[in-house]
């Protein structure tokens, strides 16, 4: 059985969902030795295959994202089978949020959130048509769903209605690299070539409205009035609407104290966060969060929202707080700073937590489903793949 896994979001450098892929396809196809394994992306001149990934065979439209979008959705409503593009291949996976339409191919959906459809104002207006208009089509022909917490399946199954039986939870890994950083040349070299103070609050994640920078940033002025001496170390690309986020550290004076380290190499970043003095992600809405995760390996002390997938993945390892009360925020930094118990506490439960994590737990259970799939002899949407 040959297996493809879409491979876009990895080779486009997005994210979270590029993060998803690649672990996922660079597991399972070493776990699996019953089934071949091949990957998929569009646009490959503008985009690269991870190079672990590199020696497997790869299928491509030569399209952008934009126009590879609308092809799927033209092909889902006037009923025109894609299974050409990916010869060969028995059951496929679709990563990024894209399913296309395959009338003998099975087909594994990750779902990763719900965002556009529960918070609207946080997508472009063309994604947030797209993705309302064909998330419900996508989970309807999908022969099984990947959610990647308990809360996006509640969301699946509340929204759309989608059948509990077809969702398989899957929840995301943190790398073994991830972990306590105590070797003080190390943290030393590593504040050196970011330009990072000996005390500092971070941050990590993509800089756009959902992740709640604005109200993190006014914790933080308040934080720093009430005297406390420790920078903001912002990492992260910058996302769409991301203006008002600098916007707002020039309104409220910090252009001294908030700290924009820039590209972060994948070696240095345990580090990164082993120096912090507390990792802060207060973000309106996750469909898992990996961050948090990631500091809390390092032993940092963390802060999350007590919304959406955040308590279910970091448990009682975390702080948790309301991501739209800013005095709770900026109340929950204080605590960690101020209670050195608290820290001590939550640095030890942290990595204890995230060991419960792993990207090869996920693959294994990510194998057994592709098995189950390709075994299928009926399902949900055959009725749909007979129809002409």
């Amino acid at each position: 059985m040959r297996i493809c896994i879409d491979i876009s979001p990895a080779a486009h450098r997005k994210a979270g969902l590029g993060r998803h892929a690649r672990e996922l396809a660079e597991r399972a196809h070493r776990l699996d030795a019953l089934n071949d394994y091949a990957l998929f992306t569009y646009q490959p001149s503008r985009g690269q295959v991870p190079p672990s990934l590199a020696h497997l065979p790869t299928y491509s439209v030569p399209w952008p994202a934009k126009p590879w979008r609308m092809s799927v959705l033209l092909a889902h409503y006037a009923r025109v089978p894609q299974d050409g593009l990916v010869p060969g291949v028995d059951v496929f996976h679709g990563t990024d949020h894209l399913l296309p339409y395959f009338r003998r191919i099975r087909t594994v959906f990750t779902l990763h959130d719900l965002i556009p459809l529960l918070f609207p104002e946080f997508h472009l207006p063309l994604n947030r048509w797209f993705l309302n208009l064909m998330f419900p089509r996508f989970l309807r022909r999908a022969d099984a769903i990947v959610a990647v917490s308990e809360c996006t399946k509640k969301d699946a199954i509340r929204i759309y209605g989608t059948p509990e039986e077809k969702i398989t939870v899957i929840y995301n890994g943190v790398d073994a690299r991830f972990h306590p950083v105590r070797d003080a040349e190390t943290l030393r070299r590593v504040r050196a070539a970011y330009r990072l103070p000996e005390a500092y609050i971070l941050y990590v994640g993509t800089i756009e409205p959902r992740k709640n920078l604005a109200r993190l940033l006014d914790a933080y002025h308040a934080l720093r009035q009430a005297g406390y001496p420790h920078k903001l170390a912002i990492v992260g690309a910058k996302g769409w609407l991301y203006q008002p986020v600098f916007d707002r550290i020039a309104a409220l004076g910090l252009q001294d104290e908030v700290i924009f380290p820039g590209y972060i190499a994948d070696e240095d970043l345990p580090a990164v966060y082993s120096g912090a003095a507390l990792f802060a992600f207060p973000s309106l809405y996750e469909g898992f969060g990996i961050p948090p995760l990631e500091a809390m390996a390092c032993g940092v002390p963390t802060l999350v929202s007590d919304t959406s997938s955040l308590p279910e993945v970091v448990g009682d390892a975390a702080l948790q707080v309301s991501p739209t009360d800013t005095g709770a925020i900026k109340a929950g930094m204080e605590r960690i700073l101020s209670d050195a118990a608290l820290a001590r506490e939550l640095a030890g439960r942290g990595p204890e937590r995230a060991r419960m994590f792993t990207w090869d737990k996920a693959a294994r259970q990510l194998v057994d489903l592709y098995h189950a799939v390709g075994a299928m002899r009926e399902s949900p949407s055959d009725h749909e793949r007979r129809a002409p």
